[in-house]
């Protein structure tokens, strides 16, 4: 095992030059394989999870899931709010950012996205959720995509571009993060889902962060600095990625509803009856007059 990894680190120096001295020794960081044995495994889950929860009861989680992303909340919180302390304590450049100008503010940024980087393998336990709740439907390409690709990409991150120009999408994912994992776990909660209303707003939200990710990597291609150009087209290229698939699950998860919600009014108003209050229905309304009203889920 020891010569593999001296292997593939002599492989990734002629591939992208000598790592950033300032992480070694760091958890998980001075070699390659426990990023990609975790992720190997998080891939055997999803392919083994569902099969071995195909006969078995689903489990609710209520609990554990209210504590798990109340957990992410914060966290996401404290990574946005030490980035854009860092950032302002460095004076960081949007255009472009080397990462080795700021000093001290170079550090606190890199022991940051450190634990953005950690972060994305606690974010494994979103899938492992759903397939124990079997919610084996939210289970798609994207998120199986999105979660592993992840934690792989930021272990190189953090070993050669640990802080400078690396730091704008992360702040604003941790952002974004703040209103997903807050919205997560107050859905848990049944009594609290009727109240929940933004969730379309959290992948509108996503998608733009995409593209003023795009536009600001952009700007460190039109006007350089001692960012290493490389990093800079894979993250546009990755970015476009993740909107091709993310526009993908906003049209067919977002359209098709309000699709079938307009034949669901023009068919209450055809049978004389109202359809909820709005004028339009949503899932977490009850229905009146002869509609029979949907069961609620147990979990």
């Amino acid at each position: 095992m020891e010569h593999f990894d001296a292997s593939l680190s002599t492989y990734f120096k002629a591939l992208l030059g000598p790592r950033d001295t300032r992480v070694k020794g760091w958890f998980l960081l001075d070699n390659y394989i426990p990023t990609f044995i975790c992720s190997t495994i998080y891939l055997l889950i999803v392919w083994l999870g569902p099969k071995y929860m195909k006969n078995r009861q689903p489990l609710a989680c209520r609990r554990i899931l209210v504590v798990y992303n109340l957990g992410l909340t914060l966290l996401s919180l404290y990574m946005f709010c030490e980035l854009v302390t860092g950032v302002w304590e460095g004076n960081y450049n949007f255009f472009c950012q080397g990462t080795r100008s700021a000093g001290e503010a170079d550090m606190k940024i890199i022991r940051v996205l450190w634990w953005y980087y950690f972060s994305k393998l606690i974010e494994f336990m979103d899938t492992f959720f759903f397939i124990l709740r079997k919610n084996n439907h939210q289970i798609t390409v994207l998120h199986v995509y999105h979660h592993a690709s992840m934690l792989n990409i930021w272990w190189f991150v953090m070993n050669w571009v640990p802080c400078g120009h690396s730091y704008f999408g992360a702040t604003l994912n941790s952002f974004i993060h703040v209103l997903m994992y807050s919205y997560y776990g107050l859905s848990s909660v049944p009594s609290m889902r009727p109240y929940l209303w933004w969730k379309k707003y959290i992948t509108q939200g996503q998608l733009i962060q995409f593209v003023l990710t795009i536009i600001q990597t952009t700007c460190g291609v039109i006007w350089p600095c001692s960012f290493p150009l490389g990093w800079l087209y894979f993250q546009i290229g990755y970015m476009i990625s993740l909107i091709t698939l993310f526009t993908n699950f906003y049209i067919q998860t977002y359209n098709k509803q309000g699709s079938s919600r307009r034949k669901e009014h023009l068919k209450d108003h055809q049978n004389g009856s109202l359809a909820a209050a709005n004028g339009h229905t949503n899932n977490f309304s009850s229905l009146e007059n002869n509609v029979k009203p949907r069961k609620q889920r147990k979990d």
